[in-house]
């Protein structure tokens, strides 16, 4: 793990055929409860989530820690009951009725300069380019992080660098298929879990746990396999990534 940044491990579920979604993008809810259980736990270790707002608008809540047992090896190694919940999104353009938002847990939002005044004006931020600000924030955010490149995209890389100096050792990435390939793509995925569910969703629009521009086979990211787990029809499977010290 590098020391200025997140350990970040992604947690995915998907079909078959490689598809965390139908081609509607509709809330995948195929998971069984196992794998449900295995994401709170995945959740729980961590001291933050990342996640997109194409998988927000999705499913319209997060899935908080609630596992008493969860809770309470949380509350022993001396962190709050529910990691911090943090929605990346260029345009910030989100419903504030969803019930995410009521939801009983700690809510940032990692958005660009256009994108923070335009969720209700509001200016506080933590920036690479503004500075730091300490302005009334709408209550439906605890914190409203803006770092951005000069091209005006989110800067991943200052993004976790910030969130380390906030003893936020390890960061879930929970979807979607963009973000986890912009992560990739910067080297900045340490561990990957997959649930290999059992049915075959197809189509060519459907989504994928890595989407973007793809990588060519020579410069792809090597994996290493730790684990497999099989319970009942569902396959667990944990990677590495490889890097070239390995």
């Amino acid at each position: 793990m590098l020391q200025d940044r997140p350990h970040t491990t992604v947690v995915l579920a998907m079909s078959a055929d490689g598809k965390i979604a139908d081609f509607r993008r509709s809330p995948a809810r195929f998971g069984s409860k196992v794998d449900k259980a295995h994401l709170e736990k995945q959740i729980a270790a961590s001291d933050a989530v990342l996640f997109g707002a194409g998988t927000l608008n999705a499913y319209g809540t997060t899935l908080p820690v609630s596992n008493p047992t969860l809770v309470e090896l949380r509350a022993q190694a001396g962190k709050p009951p529910q990691p911090v919940y943090i929605v990346t999104t260029h345009s910030a353009n989100l419903n504030p009725e969803i019930r995410f938002f009521k939801q009983p847990v700690r809510r940032w939002l990692l958005t660009t300069t256009s994108g923070a005044l335009s969720w209700k004006g509001c200016l506080e931020t933590i920036s690479s380019t503004l500075g730091t600000g300490a302005q009334e924030c709408p209550p439906e955010f605890e914190q409203i992080l803006v770092f951005e490149t000069p091209t005006g995209e989110i800067d991943i890389p200052a993004t976790l660098k910030h969130l380390a100096t906030l003893h936020i050792t390890r960061l879930a990435v929970l979807g979607g298929g963009e973000l986890v390939a912009s992560l990739l793509g910067l080297d900045l995925i340490d561990e990957l879990w997959l649930t290999i569910c059992p049915l075959i969703l197809g189509g060519n629009t459907a989504p994928t746990p890595v989407d973007g521009k793809g990588f060519l086979s020579d410069l792809a990211p090597k994996l290493q396999l730790l684990e497999v787990h099989t319970v009942e029809q569902e396959v667990f499977l944990h990677y590495r990534l490889q890097r070239p010290a390995d």
